[in-house]
């Protein structure tokens, strides 16, 4: 067959809608976000919480929140470049640094909601696998869900690492063991 010329008529341009401006932008993968943010119909207004992973060339970035039709609340956060406070001063991006950053979010969110002294999270810091499990006759464990954005989630990503500190710091987050590179 030769080659044969497109043609887009007036029709096509009329009947053209736009995509998102932050779809457009390559920034936001609204298939996913979708699945993100809905909450149960039955759950009423209880918001669904996320915990946001950002990486960049400087700085490891973690929030909790959730979605409002105003915008996107942010709970809590923690940045890798508040590490140097802490002790760490050098290699804020690396994966040990990642971790830091996500055990960083998970004290102060349970400190800001006065769950700190019921969920320790992990004490010893080994390794293993560890979830945290609500306890009778106080406030259930922290639930939030990781938001990885555009990252790719391949075994061993510093994405997992904000996550796994999360968890050992005392956040209940839904996960597979397999996916530390440990």
């Amino acid at each position: 067959m030769g080659f044969v010329k497109v043609v887009k008529s007036k029709a096509y341009f009329r009947r053209y809608q736009v995509k998102f401006r932050r779809r457009r932008e390559g920034k936001t993968d609204y298939f996913a976000r979708k699945r993100l943010v809905i909450q149960d119909k039955n759950k009423y207004n209880t918001p669904k919480y996320r915990l946001i992973v950002r990486i960049t060339n400087r700085d490891i970035i973690s929030q909790i929140a959730y979605a409002r039709i105003e915008g996107d609340m942010i709970v809590s956060a923690a940045y890798s470049h508040e590490l140097p406070k802490y002790g760490v001063k050098v290699g804020l991006t690396n994966y040990a640094s990642a971790y830091c950053t996500g055990l960083l979010l998970a004290r102060r969110l349970l400190n800001k909601f006065g769950l700190d002294t019921i969920y320790e999270g992990q004490v010893e810091i080994t390794g293993d696998e560890y979830n945290v499990e609500s306890v009778d006759g106080h406030p259930s464990a922290f639930t939030c869900y990781l938001d990885a954005g555009l990252a790719r989630t391949t075994t061993g990503n510093k994405v997992f690492a904000v996550m796994k500190g999360a968890v050992d710091g005392g956040l209940a987050i839904p996960h597979r063991p397999y996916l530390f590179c440990l």
